[in-house]
């Protein structure tokens, strides 16, 4: 894998990682679309971990807030725990065995229907609520589906947010940082990988170039997004995904 294809993909990774379109599976179409050789699920989960400083570094104050507000801290360790058991079980097995351009397509179109559904069911919401345990569970419990490349953890997230009766604001913003540990947790496993294979044979500067490209890309995929839902929906990402989807089933598959 070139530097240049690298920061493609970082890129890739960053602006995907937060908007509801699915990461996973833009990193896995991309490369079959201009026919590169798949970049492995290692250099996968570590780019992760540029999107994970970008979320890190943009919300900074609420993390430090953390200390004194104790009950976001436990919605938080709530929403972790479904994905936190799926994951060391299944996860890996669930990403070789899904890792294909098909199985993306029909995500991003099975998906991007149920988020214009969660969306035209958000905005008949007229009440402006904080999250509660009760999103916290339906978030956390969704976020184990999006071990399936193309579903996407933010949208899936977001979707299952919106139908429990948040604003799409709140939604996002607790998508992000329940994402947190997940993103670490996962980025923690590539990069283990990694250094277990440090014998000579992988080139590593391709990764820090992924790696950095993902958090300056992520960093403004997430403030964007936040200032978007602010006065528009979801719709163009519902539309974007599907428009992908029957593209990838009519040129990639």
């Amino acid at each position: 894998m070139s530097v240049f294809q690298a920061i493609v993909l970082g890129v890739v990774q960053g602006l995907t990682e937060f908007l509801p379109v699915s990461s996973s599976g833009h990193l896995i179409f991309f490369p079959a679309f201009f026919g590169w050789e798949d970049q492995g699920v290692v250099f996968d989960t570590v780019i992760h971990l540029g999107t994970l400083l970008a979320v890190l570094f943009y919300f900074r104050k609420t993390l430090l807030s953390l200390i004194r507000d104790r009950h976001l801290l436990e919605l938080i360790i709530a929403s972790m725990i479904p994905a936190g058991f799926v994951g060391p079980l299944w996860g890996e097995r669930i990403e070789y065995l899904f890792r294909s351009p098909q199985v993306v397509a029909w995500s991003l179109i099975g998906w991007g229907v149920v988020l214009g559904f969660a969306d035209w069911y958000g905005k008949r919401q007229t009440k402006d609520t904080d999250v509660q345990w009760k999103h916290a569970i339906l978030m956390g419990v969704s976020q184990a589906l999006a071990l399936i490349p193309g579903t996407s953890r933010s949208g899936i997230t977001m979707s299952a947010g919106l139908f429990s009766g948040l604003k799409r604001e709140k939604a996002a913003e607790f998508s992000f940082l329940m994402s947190i540990p997940i993103i670490a947790a996962a980025g923690g496993a590539g990069l283990r990988h990694l250094a277990a294979a440090a014998d000579g044979s992988v080139a590593v500067t391709p990764f820090v170039f992924g790696f950095l490209a993902s958090a300056v890309s992520g960093f403004f995929a997430v403030k964007g997004l936040l200032r978007f839902l602010t006065k528009h929906g979801f719709l163009p990402f519902v539309v974007y995904r599907i428009i992908v989807g029957i593209c990838i089933l009519i040129f990639v598959v």
